[in-house]
């Protein structure tokens, strides 16, 4: 097992966008945690993506309005202090440099629609469930499919937790490619959510957005910034 910890990968425009990101997710985390035990539950049931009552397929529930903004709302959610920290921590080793390509609006764009694909991606094979979904996992996987898309070659140090642990590092398109792989046949072998991660949200996430990174690129290229496959976008 390994954990991304960072890359070498420089940005030119200073990624406003992506450390806002991560102070949000971390005040609504803490706001939630405020709340108390009883209080955080009642707030994830509120505000957590829930396909059986989103959908409402068999009108069992009077659904309020506001329900239709949980997949937005969802993914400012964090269900705990490890869940949070391994988003966050790969929002801004991937999320600076893919903000660098787009520019802040752009790829806060970008960002909620990758969101919106894998809540879509995990409701296809989960209409009917009862359980809140929650976490920025899914839209960070749009940034991590983005991410491979424009620098496959980057150099990406990860902790690696085998027999000892131990630093080693690999090609974006190496670690990217673990993950997604892993991703893949965890969704496969369990169910969607199976141990309370959401492994389809993931492959939907990433798959949206390298999709919409190959296309963007093959359309409106970019121009290469030091020796490796690196593009800013010419907006």
């Amino acid at each position: 097992m390994f954990f991304p910890i960072r890359d070498d990968n420089p940005t030119v425009r200073t990624p406003f966008l992506t450390v806002a990101l991560i102070v949000v997710n971390t005040l609504a985390f803490l706001y939630t945690k405020s709340l108390g035990a009883r209080g955080f539950e009642e707030f994830t049931f509120t505000y957590g993506f829930i396909p059986d009552i989103f959908f409402n397929l068999d009108h069992k529930y009077l659904v309020p309005n506001w329900v239709y903004w949980t997949p937005l709302t969802s993914m400012f959610m964090h269900g705990g202090w490890m869940h949070l920290i391994g988003n966050m921590v790969f929002l801004w080793i991937f999320g600076n440099n893919v903000e660098d390509y787009f520019g802040p609006v752009k790829f806060i764009i970008f960002y909620l629609l990758s969101g919106i694909a894998a809540v879509a991606v995990y409701s296809v094979f989960s209409l009917t469930s009862q359980v809140p979904l929650v976490g920025a996992s899914g839209a960070i996987a749009g940034v991590m499919g983005a991410y491979i898309v424009l620098h496959p070659r980057a150099q990406i140090t990860c902790l690696l937790f085998f027999i000892i642990i131990q630093f080693v590092t690999l090609p974006a398109k190496v670690v990217l490619g673990i993950w997604f792989a892993l991703q893949v046949v965890m969704s496969m072998i369990g169910s969607s959510s199976g141990g309370g991660v959401a492994w389809l949200a993931h492959v939907g996430g990433f798959i949206f957005g390298a999709a919409v990174l190959w296309v963007v690129v093959k359309i409106k290229g970019g121009r290469p910034y030091g020796g490796q496959r690196v593009y800013r976008m010419q907006w």
